[in-house]
C-alpha cells in the first residue's frame, strides 16, 4: 500500500518537473500565479530537475520503501519546508490563501503521511526506521 502512495507522490513531483521545465509560464499563471521576469525561468528550469529526480526516486524506491526510509523521511522534511514556505508567504500577505491553500494542503498531508507511515521492511533488511 505504502508504495501506491510513493508512486502517487512520485507522478506528481514528475509532472511538475516537466511543467516547470516545458512551460513554467503556463503552469504559473493556470495556478493563478504573475509572469515571473524571463531571467527566473532558469532557476525554474533547475527546480524542474530536481521535481523530476525526486520523482523518479519515488518510484523506485516504491518496490522496496522499507529500504529505503531515509528517502521517504527526506521527501517529508521537503513537504515540511514547503507547507512553511506557503504559510510565510500567505500570512506577509504576498500570495494569497487561494493560491496556496491547495499547494499547502498537499504539502501537509503528504509530509504526515511522509514522516508518520512506517512501511513494512523487506525480508532481510536490519534497517532500523526513523
Amino acid at each position: 500500500m505504502f508504495g501506491i502512495a510513493l508512486r502517487v507522490v512520485g507522478s506528481i513531483q514528475i509532472v511538475l518537473g516537466l511543467a516547470y521545465l516545458l512551460a513554467p509560464n503556463v503552469l504559473l499563471l493556470k495556478m493563478g500565479h504573475s509572469l515571473p521576469a524571463v531571467d527566473l525561468l532558469y532557476p525554474f528550469g533547475m527546480l524542474s530537475s530536481r521535481f523530476l529526480a525526486y520523482g523518479i526516486g519515488l518510484w523506485i524506491i516504491s518496490v522496496d520503501p522499507g529500504k529505503h526510509i531515509l528517502w521517504i523521511r527526506l521527501m517529508a522534511f521537503i513537504q515540511l519546508i514547503d507547507l512553511a514556505v506557503g504559510a510565510f508567504y500567505t500570512v506577509t500577505d504576498v500570495v494569497p490563501l487561494s493560491l496556496s491553500a491547495f499547494p499547502m494542503f498537499n504539502a501537509l498531508w503528504i509530509g504526515l503521511l511522509f514522516a508518520f507511515w512506517r512501511p513494512a521492511l523487506s525480508s532481510g533488511t536490519r534497517a532500523t526506521q526513523a
